[in-house]
């Protein structure tokens, strides 16, 4: 028996966890959330859509709404725009009912981030082949929880598939799609003002050089080179520029290649966004209008971190032996936001091979990817790649390269009136006072006893010590002259000055 197909608010309530467009615009910080309950108030009383009303109120202009509602991703009509052969994508819904066990056609549209129309019609592919049975609705009389289990020959089948293939997830988007959304989220449409660097950094103390030299590096997209001694900050800055951007970006959960699965989506880099607190039930959002394509989650951009550990092999395609299908490198799940290779130099693989490795990238914007079939592809190398060193940069590549690295920013020493800031706030976290004749003393003994140069961890180094010693000694914390000293020797191992190399003994008496 063919199952009934709902009107519109199955599909609705079928998507009812999907960020609403008001949730889209906050996250995106284009509206606030008091602009949104102005403009649902406008909406009980004139109509029309959420977006419409935004525009009236004057929250937001159409351009920009426009262009915000262009890169969400749409629905796919019916299978055929999936780009899927049916069986194929039958079979994977299969194998999400055996999997997790799921028995409603609500389950069913969680799992494989379909249309409620598409699951209904890859359910009833199933019945007709015998592969599925259906049990009646035990909850509802709506349709979209009538219940399902399989049938012997429907067991039998799913567990031949998933021989073949093991992935088991939401439904992959193809890769034309997956390139022109890439395309559509670069980080260069975002303009990021000097105001926004500044409140990006606020608990850091640089010179005002450094968001000159950063702000034109940032608009353009292209690759910076943060370079200068260790302990100065070069990578709590790149790790801050995750707070600088706004802009919402979509990622799938999985892309399909000449028939190979690309698991994409990774919750321990992309952070999804969560829904606002808003009391909306009469909006006329995103859900009900214009639904968007649930196989994307709409994220903040990603920012991977990499340092020592780096090797070639993480910048391709990991095929799983077991499962057949592969996991995207960590370059690919941080394109629409950064990619921070952190220490520099100081890889498992050499800088001359992942220099290498990077080089046409970095020039053509795109990158190719390679399947164990031999099949390679293209996708757009749209991110912002941060190299950070204590290095030299001469040492580490060639001329050739350093060319195409067009912003190198040194990261150098505090300045004193810079240093003498870090201090004071380090001390005042843990409730010391920082006097001036204090502070000349400490600097008198850094560079004139121990011939050491500023350093911006330094503060915080002495603080911490000094507080760790007056817990241990019982006192609440504060500056003692001979805590300073104990804490100033452990900034440099002291040694004798005709003291040779030697091997450490331990020996039992």
């Amino acid at each position: 028996m063919r199952a009934l197909r709902p009107g519109p608010h199955f599909g609705e309530e079928a998507i009812a966890t999907r960020l609403r467009l008001g949730d889209l615009l906050i996250r995106a910080k284009l509206v606030t959330e008091q602009d949104v309950a102005r403009a649902l108030e406008r909406l009980t009383t004139q109509g029309g859509r959420l977006g419409d009303n935004l525009v009236a109120i004057g929250a937001i202009t159409q351009e920009r709404l426009n262009s915000f509602m262009h890169r969400i991703p749409a629905e796919p009509s019916d299978i055929k725009a999936i780009g899927i052969d049916d069986v194929d994508l039958m079979a994977m819904l299969l194998k999400l009912i055996y999997r997790d066990r799921l028995e409603s056609t609500r389950q069913f549209i969680e799992a494989i981030k379909l249309p409620y129309h598409i699951v209904l019609d890859l359910v009833q592919m199933a019945v007709n082949r015998q592969l599925l049975q259906t049990l009646g609705s035990r909850y509802s009389d709506n349709p979209i929880d009538l219940s399902y289990s399989f049938t012997d020959e429907g067991r039998r089948w799913t567990l031949d598939a998933l021989t073949r293939l093991r992935y088991t997830g939401p439904a992959p988007v193809t890769l034309d799609e997956f390139n022109d959304q890439v395309n559509m989220q670069k980080l260069t449409n975002e303009l990021i003002t000097p105001e926004r660097i500044r409140k990006g950094i606020s608990d850091l103390t640089f010179d005002n050089s450094l968001v000159e030299q950063a702000g034109p590096a940032l608009n353009s997209g292209r690759a910076i080179l943060f370079y200068g001694p260790p302990g100065n900050g070069k990578t709590s800055v790149a790790l801050r520029l995750s707070s600088i951007y706004n802009d919402v970006i979509y990622v799938p959960y999985a892309v399909i290649v000449e028939g190979q699965i690309i698991r994409v989506f990774d919750p321990s880099i992309h952070h999804a966004l969560d829904r606002t607190e808003l009391n909306d039930e009469t909006e006329f959002s995103i859900v009900r209008r214009e639904p968007y394509d649930a196989r994307w989650v709409p994220c903040r951009r990603p920012f991977v971190v990499t340092g020592g550990e780096l090797t070639l092999e993480m910048l391709d395609l990991r095929y799983d032996e077991t499962g057949h299908y592969y996991e995207a490198p960590l370059h690919v799940k941080a394109l629409g936001g950064c990619f921070i290779i952190d220490d520099f130099g100081r890889q498992l693989v050499s800088p001359t091979h992942l220099l290498n490795r990077w080089i046409v990238p970095l020039e053509s914007r795109i990158d190719f990817l390679k399947l164990h079939t031999g099949k390679s592809f293209s996708i757009p190398f749209e991110e912002l790649i941060i190299f950070s060193t204590n290095l030299e940069p001469e040492d580490l590549m060639d001329p050739a390269f350093l060319r195409r690295l067009p912003y190198k920013i040194e990261v150098g020493p505090p300045s004193q009136e810079n240093f003498h800031t870090i201090f004071r706030k380090e001390s005042e976290k843990q409730g010391m006072t920082l006097d001036d004749e204090l502070f000349a003393t400490i600097v008198y003994k850094l560079r004139e006893e121990k011939k050491l140069d500023f350093a911006a961890y330094m503060p915080r180094f002495i603080v911490d010590q000094i507080v760790a010693t007056c817990r241990f000694m019982g006192q609440p914390a504060h500056f003692e002259p001979r805590y300073i000293d104990y804490a100033l020797d452990n900034l440099r191992v002291k040694r004798s000055k005709n003291a040779g190399p030697t091997s450490a003994r331990i020996t039992d008496k």
